[in-house]
């Protein structure tokens, strides 16, 4: 039996509410110079990250409820005073509202009934979205940036693969409008691992394009787990954060560093 769109939302709706258990443990009883520490992201502490996931779930919070009504999604205006608001908050504080706010939209998400899911619609970004492709939407962003903050704390940290599972989902999409240009014309045929996929990767001068695989044996090879190429995609497989396992034969690792710089 295939999966539906509610079975689905469910399933994206638990990850969820991992993905924010996780974030709040590594949020959890910090000191001030433990808020203001480096995230991975160069131009951001831990608190600014926190403070990005806090202002964005605000943001979904209005969404999700525009979705439930049948309204149109807030509009661009709404931003720029919610974002000031958050960025100018101290940073235990905008750690500690992050936490509650992201709660906050997952406790709405919950509240609504089966019959809301189904009807429930939204015109976002130029996507026609359902609660399912709402939710994956809010996830990519939550993983990718909870894992800013866990790596901070331990260099060890991955994105869970419950959350790769789904993120590995939009991830042609994020490659064709996240990926630069090369000089280099390349075709990559990449397979991953927890869980196996099988995408076809092509770079040069036009851009780049992620496609399922060609089952082009001839092509370079790259062999990775799935969240590693999840990071590689989102400009997070610098060498210090790439696992051992990883096999690139026949492409050069740090040519796809180049064309995936980060979102």
């Amino acid at each position: 039996m295939s999966e539906t769109s509610t079975d689905r939302a469910s399933a994206l709706l638990a990850v969820l509410n991992a993905s924010h258990d996780r974030l709040a443990t590594a949020l959890s009883d910090l000191t001030s110079e433990q808020a203001t520490t480096q995230s991975y992201d160069d131009e951001w502490s831990v608190a600014q990250v926190a403070s990005h996931l806090g202002s964005g779930a605000e943001i979904f919070r209005l969404h999700l409820a525009a979705g439930a009504k049948g309204e149109e999604a807030a509009g661009n205006d709404t931003y720029p005073p919610i974002w000031d608001a958050w960025n100018n908050r101290q940073p235990l504080d905008q750690v500690r509202d992050a936490v509650t706010t992201d709660a906050a939209l997952l406790e709405d998400a919950a509240a609504l009934s089966a019959e809301e899911q189904e009807q429930w619609h939204l015109d976002l970004f130029g996507m026609s979205l359902d609660f399912a492709g709402f939710l994956g939407m809010r996830l990519n962003e939550h993983a990718l940036h909870t894992w800013d903050v866990t790596v901070s704390f331990d260099p060890s940290s991955i994105v869970p693969e419950n959350a790769t599972t789904y993120v590995l989902d939009a991830l042609p999409m994020v490659a064709g409008w996240a990926g630069k240009p090369s000089e280099q014309q390349v075709s990559v045929e990449v397979r991953t691992t927890s869980p196996e996929r099988a995408f076809h990767l092509d770079l040069g001068p036009k851009g780049v394009s992620l496609t399922p695989s060609l089952d082009d044996t001839d092509a370079p090879q790259l062999t990775l787990p799935a969240e590693a190429f999840v990071r590689l995609v989102y400009g997070r497989l610098d060498p210090d954060h790439t696992p051992s396992s990883v096999s690139a034969t026949g492409v050069d690792l740090d040519l796809l560093r180049t064309v995936f710089p980060g979102l």
